[in-house]
């Protein structure tokens, strides 16, 4: 009998060890949307009020949020972006994020970016997981392209040729 219940413990000890690596795995090596909070695509309809997507033409939002240590981070890109939109008029800036209007503003006045459209929204209702996100949006509201995360160069790049 005690021999039994010693191989019915390793036999549980193992499938909680494969259970706990395949969540692991999922998580954070394959990077899987978790269920019941999904993440925004390309030909989506971002859910932001009050905006005129039509007179703003491409409109590029910029979801961050105050206490991200990559948006603070990736500050000297996002002042690289304020100013080539203000330079080339072809591209809107909105900045989202989930603080107070007040807070977000001081927030980006503090690491420099100055973006004049800025909107408070929790993540969720705009199905954003995490911050930094940049999104391209079409004059329709619809998502175009979405970066996610602190971008790397060639990541950086790509948003600034989007203009």
């Amino acid at each position: 009998m005690r021999k039994k219940l010693e191989i019915a413990a390793n036999v549980a000890i193992i499938l909680v060890a494969v259970l706990l690596g395949y969540v692991l795995l999922d998580r954070y090596v394959f990077n899987r949307p978790s269920a019941g909070r999904p993440t925004i695509a390309a030909g989506e309809k971002i859910q932001l009020t009050d905006i005129d997507w039509q007179r703003n033409g491409r409109t590029l939002v910029l979801v961050l949020q105050k206490g991200c240590h990559y948006c603070t981070e990736s500050a000297p890109f996002y002042q690289r972006l304020a100013r080539q939109a203000e330079q080339s008029g072809k591209v809107h800036l909105i900045a989202v994020l989930p603080q107070a209007r007040k807070e977000a503003t001081d927030y980006l006045g503090g690491i420099g970016v100055t973006i004049s459209d800025i909107r408070e929204a929790k993540l969720g209702t705009i199905k954003v997981r995490g911050t930094p996100t940049l999104l391209l949006v079409s004059n329709t509201g619809v998502v175009q392209k979405a970066w996610i995360g602190k971008l790397r160069a060639d990541g950086e790049s790509e948003v600034l040729r989007s203009f």
